[in-house]
This record gives C-alpha cells, sequence and structure tokens, in this order.
C-alpha cells in the first residue's frame, strides 16, 4: 500500500461521523480540533498573564493583589474566548446560550454596575500611571497620600495618619489636584498684616529676606515671592509665598515660616497689625458725661 491510499484512508477515518450534535457531525477530526484549540487557549492564556505581569513590573507596579487580579482578568477573557470558539466548532449555538441567559445578564449587570466601575477605573489607572502610590493628591476636598493602589479601591492615608478606602471610580470621575505628579515642590502662602504707620519699603525687604533664606534652606528650585495684597481695616495686607519640597511635611514648614517672620518683624520693629475700633463721640454726649460724671 502506498502511502497515498494510507493518507487517504486515514483522513477518511478521521472525518467518519462518530455521531451527531444539535445537527452537527462530529468526527475525529472535530475532536482534536477541540483539543487543539482548548490547548492552544490554555498557552495563550499563560502567555498573556506572564505579559502582563512584566508590563507591570515596567510601569513600577509591585501590588502583588493588583497584579493578580488584572492577570485571572485577563485568564478568564482568553479562556472565555478560546472555549467560545471550542464550542461553536462542535456545533453548539452561542447565540442560543447567550439569549437564554439575557435576561440574568442585564439583571446582575444593574447588581454589579458599580463594582465594575471600580473595576474599570481601576485598569485605567494602571495603564495610565497619573496616581502612583506615593503621591500626595487632593480629592474630594481632602489632601491625602496613596498607599495601595487595589483594581476595586485605593487605600490613602490623611494628614491625622488615617486610612480611607477610596473607590477608584472617585479618583477618575472627579477633578483630582496630584502635588506629585510633575514636581514634588508644593507652595505655601502666608499672609502677613502691618498697620500703617510701619515702613512698608522695610516690611517688604524683611519679608523677602526670611522667604529667600528659608526657601535656600528647604532647598526649593523656585523663587520665592512676596507681594502686597491689599489694603484691609486695620492693616496693610501682604502675602509671602515660598516653595518646599516635600509638601507631605506642610504643617511644620508652615509653623517655621511663620517663627521666621515673627522674630524678623521683631528685630526691626515691625508691628503685625490686630483688629482694632475707633470710637469717635459728639461733643454734647461728652458733656453729658461730664455732667453725670
Amino acid at each position: 500500500m502506498t502511502w497515498n491510499g494510507v493518507a487517504a484512508k486515514t483522513w477518511k477515518a478521521l472525518n467518519a461521523t462518530l455521531f451527531e450534535l444539535a445537527g452537527t457531525p462530529i468526527s475525529m477530526a472535530t475532536v482534536v480540533t477541540v483539543v487543539l484549540i482548548i490547548a492552544l487557549t490554555l498557552l495563550t492564556s499563560r502567555i498573556v498573564q506572564r505579559a502582563s505581569r512584566q508590563a507591570f513590573r515596567f510601569r513600577g507596579v509591585d501590588h502583588e493583589g493588583t497584579v493578580r487580579a488584572v492577570s485571572r482578568l485577563l485568564h478568564y477573557v482568553t479562556l472565555l474566548v478560546g472555549f467560545g470558539i471550542a464550542m461553536q466548532t462542535i456545533g453548539i449555538d452561542l447565540g442560543a446560550l447567550f439569549a437564554a441567559g439575557a435576561i440574568f445578564a442585564v439583571g446582575l449587570g444593574f447588581a454589579m454596575q458599580s463594582i465594575a466601575q471600580n473595576f474599570v477605573a481601576g485598569v485605567i489607572l494602571l495603564v495610565e500611571q497619573s496616581i502612583k502610590p506615593g503621591d500626595i493628591v487632593e480629592v474630594e476636598g481632602g489632601i491625602v497620600r496613596i498607599q495601595e493602589m487595589g483594581i476595586r479601591a485605593t487605600i490613602v492615608e490623611t494628614r491625622d495618619g488615617e486610612q480611607m478606602i477610596v473607590p477608584n471610580s472617585a479618583l477618575i470621575q472627579s477633578t483630582v489636584k496630584n502635588y506629585t505628579l510633575g514636581n514634588t515642590e508644593y507652595r505655601l502662602r502666608v499672609p502677613v498684616g502691618v498697620v500703617y504707620s510701619a515702613d512698608m519699603n522695610q516690611v517688604f525687604d524683611t519679608l523677602k529676606t526670611v522667604a529667600t533664606e528659608v526657601s535656600r534652606k528647604w532647598g526649593a528650585r523656585r523663587e520665592p515671592m512676596v507681594v502686597m495684597t491689599g489694603f484691609g481695616n486695620n492693616s496693610v495686607n501682604f502675602e509671602m509665598g515660598v516653595w518646599m519640597r516635600r509638601p507631605w511635611d506642610w504643617k511644620p514648614a508652615l509653623s517655621e515660616l511663620h517663627e521666621a517672620v515673627w522674630w524678623a518683624f521683631k528685630a526691626h520693629n515691625i508691628v503685625i497689625a490686630f483688629p482694632q475700633l475707633d470710637v469717635h463721640l459728639d461733643p454734647s454726649v461728652v458733656g453729658a458725661i461730664k455732667k453725670t460724671g
């Protein structure tokens, strides 16, 4: 028997119908094809998971929970696609299955809407890297430091040392101010009011000297700023702006800046203004007071 004859008989045996499933003839070739599809699906899943871990490592994401969650999600998606192709190959109508589960899927979708929203937001944050662990951000009116970023929520620390769990959707849908996105410099603003009798040139020079000395001490790269902001009821108002490189330590830095201004004003006899009230009495009122006194 020639090789062509063996090949023809083998091909005929492989394509012989073993049974029918939903009107589709199932042969040995079909079974082999399905097995190969499943094996290829499992291999693809492993490759995709490994690639996702390397991508996270390249982007500096080392939180094991997040990496595992995303890799498992990709695993399930790959399995869903691969097994769908395999089922379609053996004649199972996926459209009918999807139609049968449509009502259940709609109900489940409404129930998991919030979870899915936070999950998608977490994936976006991990991919964009606009917010990373260690960043100082302002979200929903509070300044916090990012500790851990999960696939559903982010753990942050407040200035009082409290830990909060923030849904990822809150970081995506609201306006977030990231103090450490481009650089870590943060400007402290100190308003100062002096009496109207003060020498304004001396006040300006004193504030400028204090701001420059403190700025050099903190290692800031930007120049400080001193401006006159206006004339108040009891004071001439100035504002001093000094950059610092550690925005999380703004409170002790602000105290240090206040102390520096206080002692500099003391050294130059500059008086910090305080609220005053002048009372003027009419002559008739003064006379009445003298008579009763």
